[in-house]
């Protein structure tokens, strides 16, 4: 059973013309994924978002960044996170669909839930703003999964073509949190060198497999199939959470790798496999980056096809 969830607030967030990161980005993936016949659930807002934000993000920086915008402000942190009016209430949205995804996945087996919202969370860190992140959704969705509804281990897997630095440095010293990356490298954020394993007590609870530019569906499957799943394997999480960035792909303007549409799916495929095998085919994908409006849709149908168990046709 699949479900997407959003937020129509995540449409309110407006960067200046011209700026990659823009509304357009869901809009036609919600067009095509309801074209294509997919359940959409319009989430709202929830009494625990506040919390479940605050368990990872600092209050002083969440405070900041609504001051900031509540004043007008044309940026926070860096010009890589532009602010407008309505970027308040779309971070909100953004957490709070997934939050929703997160509780409708975990309530039952087989559930695949994808939070199809923006901005992207993943570069935000506990108390900075970057790379048009603001919030960071899969973040709050994996501490409120350990902390709300007492899963043991929650496994985040980040393939958006940049590494999600955000995610990374707030659990990298926990053991119960295991994240993993595949991205491009050198790139930015400048972070996920493969000698980045965590620290202290989450020691080997953090896997990189940097990619040079270029790399495309060999180099990739090679990754998933040689670092990123035995790891999942032996890490075991009782939840699989998944970073879905669509700029790997081969046409998008921002990332410079070579992936196929047929790789999201065979992506897919290998994913619920695990967690068919780990977790009760639990499976919740939040959407990060991508940036080719021409393709976003059709690679997000191609990934949840995947994720149904759907292999790509042969040839």
């Amino acid at each position: 059973m699949l479900r997407v969830f959003t937020d129509r607030r995540c449409l309110d967030h407006r960067p200046p013309f011209g700026f990659p990161e823009r509304p357009e980005r869901l809009e036609v993936m919600l067009e095509e994924l309801a074209r294509r016949g997919r359940e959409i659930v319009g989430a709202g807002p929830r009494a625990d978002a506040r919390e479940a934000v605050l368990a990872v993000h600092a209050e002083g920086y969440v405070e900041r960044l609504r001051r900031a915008i509540e004043r007008g402000d044309g940026l926070i942190d860096s010009a890589d996170n532009p602010l407008s009016p309505g970027t308040w209430d779309a971070a909100w949205g953004a957490v709070e669909a997934t939050l929703a995804a997160a509780e409708w996945m975990q309530e039952g087996e087989g559930r695949v839930a994808f939070a199809a919202v923006r901005p992207p969370g993943h570069h935000a860190e506990r108390s900075v703003a970057m790379g048009f992140c603001y919030l960071n959704s899969v973040a709050v969705a994996a501490q409120w999964l350990r902390a709300e509804r007492g899963v043991e281990r929650v496994a985040i897997f980040d393939f958006d073509v940049h590494h999600g630095n955000g995610t990374q440095h707030l659990f990298e010293d926990r053991a119960d949190v295991f994240y993993a990356s595949i991205h491009q490298y050198p790139f930015y954020p400048g972070t996920g060198a493969a000698g980045e394993r965590g620290r202290g007590p989450g020691r080997g609870a953090t896997l990189n497999v940097p990619l040079p530019a270029g790399s495309g569906d060999a180099e990739y499957a090679a990754a998933f199939d040689d670092r990123v799943l035995p790891a999942l394997r032996e890490f075991a999480p009782v939840a699989l959470l998944l970073s879905a960035g669509f700029d790997a792909w081969r046409g998008d303007p921002v990332g410079a790798m070579r992936v196929t549409r047929r790789a999201y799916q065979e992506w897919g495929v290998k994913l619920r496999a695990l967690a068919d095998g780990l977790c009760g085919g639990r499976v919740l994908a939040v959407f990060e980056g991508g940036y080719d409006l021409a393709s976003l849709g059709p690679l997000a149908e191609a990934h949840l096809r995947g994720l149904e168990g759907q292999a790509p046709p042969e040839g």
